[in-house]
Order: structure tokens, then C-alpha cells, then sequence
């Protein structure tokens, strides 16, 4: 089949093999759609799930299933010329046993052979059972990649084929479109940034068993970490409470109080060009905390003296001297009212207000519905959709402001 020939980036993606090489039929057509060049290459099983003819023909390249060539006049070294082809290396499904060939140095197929050759960025989307993800070794294996520049596009929860519920899903194909755009956008501002998030609720203790809080899960300052991770930041995640997994690449401190978090950020802070304020910090707590357990038997009620909390954002506005600081704000009422306070009294370059009242936006939903204000009072009243797409859209924010500052922050 005739080569393509156009001024935009060249894909190779390669197939290993799993049953979510469905998925990279799919792939390749939206790769297309963005008017990228793909070709194809495929191991053993990789071709035993999904047939080669199939990427042959969406991607309108042959699809490449081995080293070498069964055509005597064809004298390509596959792995060298494809390696040389290509801008980016993506590997979707990228199984454990690929991953760990690949981290150790192994070349014994066209995959890893061209892998082993290529120069350029090299994205994994790993997909396979949740007790095989989970296992140490490759753990391991992620982490020692991550050193050497290799990327990862987490993967997701749900029903696997073994039948099993839970981690290992390869990413949806539209999200890794998304993240190789972003690495092929060398002109991003925001590559070599260094990003501060706080996320979660904190936890005020009453006694050792009891404390105050909220319903902060901290949904939205993963996603922030993950986006600006995906747009080639440096990001520090700190962290309360929470039910979700770290993110691979992401620097993850975990607290529980207030004072915790504060402690964490003013570590952070001065080295930081962001500071994205995502945490639910509890306003108030208690003046005295009790050593053990309050025993309901010994007192028919009791009176709980509140004070005050510290306000982290706040004495980051008071000290910032570079630093883009990012706000949010959980209202029921009067939102942009609020909302514009808060800029002014906490020094912030932007707000992001939602409505926690809603059942599909703020507190433990995949979704918001908010509201952008920047420190101008210009806004940006976004429709509902997911917290990641709403991580995307406040980047985006980021890197207008720095290409409008002139920050050149590149690497």
C-alpha cells in the first residue's frame, strides 16, 4: 500500500496481545481523524486478537507482524526504518509481559526490537488482569520506565475478561488520542512547569476515633494531577483522605489535617510556578481534641467548641511572588458573588466555582458544572462534563497565561 504523504506526525502504534486490541482498531481511526500518519505493528498474539488486515486498512499502511519479510526483493530493516519514521512510539494494549521485556532490554520480536531503536517518546497503555497490575514486580517494572522517560496512560476500573471487576482496563481510545496530542505539542508552555495540587477533604480530630470533615473525595485535584502530568508538567499531589490510587508519574504526599497539608504545601511551594488549591480544607475544628474515646455512656450530650482553621490559599496569596495561584470554590449560592470575593481577598489569578447543591457536580461525582473567573472578571461558564475534561480546560487557562506572560518555560 502506498505510503501517505503529508508534513503531519507519524504514529507507530503497536498491538500486543490482549483482548483490549479491539480497542486499538478504534484508535487508529481517531489517530487518522486527526490527520496523523500511523503504521502498524503487531506481535504473535497481538495479530491472534485482531487481524492485521484490519490496521491495514484503517490506517492505510501495512500492517507489520515480524522482523522480516517473506518477499526477497524487500531488503527494509523493519526496526531501524520504523524507528526512524516514526515521531512517536505508542504501545496499546501494552501487556506485562511487553512492559517487561521492554525494561529489560529485551529485542526478540519487531516490538520491542524497534523500541529498543527508537530515540523519540515512547507511550505505554497498559491493559491486563488487576492482580497482574497490582503485582510488584511490575510495579517495578512501571517505575524503573517512568525513570528512564517512558509515559503511562493510567489504566481504568471496571469489568475485566476474566470476569473480574476492577483495575486493568486499558484507557479509552479517545483519552489516548488526547494524551499523545499533548506530547506531540512541543510548543506547550506548561512542559517543564512545576504544579502544586492539594485535593481530598482534610480531617480535624475530635478524639481518636471521631473528626470533622466533609464529602470532598478529591475527584477533581486527581484529575487536575493527571491532566497537567499528561501536558508534561512536573506535578506534587497532595493529598487527604481518599479512596483513590495514586497516579502513576505523580509525586503523591498524603496528610490528613489541615495543619498536615499546610506544612506540605509551604515545603513546595516557593519551587512551584502553580498552585492549584482543589482541596476541601475543613473551615473550622475543634479547639481541644481528646485523647481517647469519648464514651456515649458517660454523657448525655455534649457541647463542641469549634475555632477557626488556617486558610492555606490564603497565606499562599499573601507570599506567592512567581506563582500562579488557582482557587476553588464550593457554593450552594450566590456563586460568582462569592466566587469573586474570594479572588480578591486571597490574591488569586483564577476561581473555579461550582454548585455542590447539584447531584452531577461537585462532591463524589465523575462531573462538574462550573464556573472559570480570572482575576480580570473575565469568565468562562462551562457546560457539565467530566472532571478530567475540566482539568483540560483550566490548563488550557495555564498556558494562555504564560504564553501571555512570556514565561518560556520550556524544557
Amino acid at each position: 500500500m502506498k505510503e501517505r504523504k503529508n508534513k503531519e506526525k507519524n504514529i507507530v502504534l503497536g498491538v500486543a496481545g490482549g483482548i483490549a486490541a479491539y480497542k486499538s482498531a478504534e484508535l487508529v481511526r481517531l489517530l487518522k481523524k486527526e490527520g496523523l500518519n500511523v503504521k502498524v505493528m503487531m506481535t504473535k498474539n497481538g495479530a491472534r486478537f485482531i487481524t492485521p488486515l484490519t490496521m491495514a486498512v484503517l490506517s492505510e499502511n501495512k500492517a507489520y507482524t515480524s522482523l522480516f519479510s517473506q518477499d526477497e526483493e524487500d531488503e527494509e530493516i523493519r526496526h531501524i526504518s520504523l524507528a526512524h519514521w516514526a515521531d512517536l512510539i505508542v504501545i496499546a494494549p501494552a501487556t506485562a509481559n511487553v512492559i517487561s521485556k521492554i525494561a529489560h532490554g529485551m529485542a526478540d520480536d519487531l516490538l520491542t526490537s524497534t523500541v529498543l531503536a527508537f530515540r523519540g517518546g515512547i507511550i505505554f497503555a497498559p491493559a491486563m488482569n488487576s492482580a497482574m497490575i497490582n503485582n510488584p514486580i511490575y510495579q517495578d517494572n512501571v517505575k524503573y520506565l517512568l525513570k528512564l522517560g517512558y509515559h503511562f496512560i493510567d489504566t481504568e476500573q471496571g469489568n475485566l475478561a476474566c470476569g473480574d471487576y476492577g483495575d486493568g482496563r486499558m484507557a479509552n481510545p479517545e483519552k489516548i488520542v488526547c494524551f499523545i496530542k499533548k506530547r506531540l505539542n512541543l510548543s506547550s508552555s506548561l512542559r517543564g512547569t512545576k504544579i502544586l495540587i492539594t485535593a481530598s477533604a482534610t480531617r480535624e480530630p475530635i478524639d481518636k476515633v471521631r473528626f470533622i470533615s466533609n464529602y470532598s473525595t478529591g475527584k477533581m485535584g486527581f484529575a487536575l494531577a493527571e491532566a497537567a502530568r499528561d501536558c508534561g508538567s512536573s506535578v506534587t499531589l497532595i493529598t487527604g483522605p481518599t479512596y483513590l490510587q495514586d497516579i502513576t508519574g505523580i509525586k503523591t504526599i498524603h496528610i490528613n489535617t489541615a495543619r498536615e497539608m499546610r506544612e506540605q504545601v509551604m515545603a513546595n511551594f516557593n519551587d512551584s510556578d502553580v498552585f492549584i488549591s482543589a482541596a476541601a480544607v475543613s473551615d473550622f475544628k475543634p479547639i481541644h481534641s481528646f485523647s481517647g474515646k469519648i464514651k456515649k455512656e458517660e454523657q448525655q450530650s455534649m457541647n463542641l467548641e469549634l475555632e477557626k482553621n488556617i486558610d492555606i490559599l490564603k497565606e499562599a496569596g499573601e507570599i506567592k511572588t512567581k506563582q500562579v495561584l488557582i482557587g476553588f470554590a464550593a457554593e450552594v449560592d450566590h456563586l460568582e458573588e462569592n466566587a469573586v470575593s474570594k479572588i480578591k481577598s486571597k490574591n488569586l489569578d483564577y476561581i473555579v466555582v461550582n454548585d455542590v447543591s447539584r447531584k452531577d457536580s461537585g462532591f463524589g461525582t465523575d462531573t462538574n458544572k462550573v464556573l472559570i473567573i480570572d482575576f480580570k472578571g473575565n469568565k468562562i461558564d462551562l457546560p457539565l462534563m467530566s472532571k478530567y475534561e475540566v482539568a483540560e480546560h483550566i490548563l488550557d487557562k495555564l498556558q494562555l497565561h504564560f504564553k501571555n506572560r512570556g514565561k518560556g518555560m520550556m524544557k
